[in-house]
């Protein structure tokens, strides 16, 4: 074999496994989304909700408990726009929810959906990203500086520190009565939209017994 050849089958060689390491890490950085969406469970969490401000796909600035979770009931996601695998199903979820719903969510009912990935994804990006997924009114979009979006996560339960190998996760709760639920794995909608109903039963309940006992007083 000539230098020539010898030097074009070694750039060929290299070059392959190039393209496998390439591959090998792709997989990688999907691995955990993967295994995490084979099954679904649920438990019952407590969240904190971070002082920070953060972005809406509009630009607005709000505040996560004081602008879109008091007096609500909410399901949360977290998503990032780059994202090909995970994110566009739970946001496809989300957008079921919203159907299943209907007038409810904007009135009752927010959606919200938070960037794990607050570098890439601005208000902008988030806007063109929702376009595919929302229908109507009450789904706000969120994102922010890197320490106030990760403060949030954390409060929430939901940081992972490698936002590519996070876990598909949806929260349902209640901004009054602070009763959550920690949804893993692609839920099927109907399920999260009875949480809601359920909170939204248990809402009524304490105001038909607050409106009660408020007509025995003396």
């Amino acid at each position: 074999m000539n230098r020539l050849a010898h030097h074009g089958l070694l750039t060929l060689c290299l070059l392959t496994a190039s393209i496998g390491q390439a591959l090998a890490h792709s997989a990688d950085e999907h691995a955990g989304h993967n295994m995490a969406a084979k099954s679904t469970s649920s438990e019952t969490a407590q969240v904190k909700f971070a002082d920070v401000a953060l972005v809406d796909q509009n630009g607005k600035t709000v505040r996560l408990e004081k602008d879109l979770v008091a007096d609500k009931i909410v399901v949360m996601s977290f998503i990032y726009t780059s994202c090909t695998t995970v994110c566009p199903v739970v946001s496809s979820i989300m957008g079921k929810v919203q159907k299943q719903l209907g007038a409810r969510v904007g009135t009752e009912v927010q959606l919200v959906s938070i960037s794990i990935d607050p570098q890439r994804d601005d208000a902008k990006r988030l806007n063109d990203y929702a376009r595919s997924f929302q229908n109507g009114p009450g789904w706000s979009w969120l994102t922010g500086s890197t320490q106030s979006v990760n403060e949030t996560l954390k409060g929430l339960g939901s940081f992972s520190g490698d936002f590519k190998n996070h876990a598909p996760l949806i929260l349902v709760g209640d901004g009054n009565s602070r009763h959550w639920t920690r949804y893993y794995g692609f839920t099927d909608p109907s399920i999260l939209t009875r949480q809601v109903e359920k909170l939204s039963g248990e809402r009524n309940a304490h105001a038909k017994h607050t409106a009660i006992a408020m007509e025995h007083q003396p």
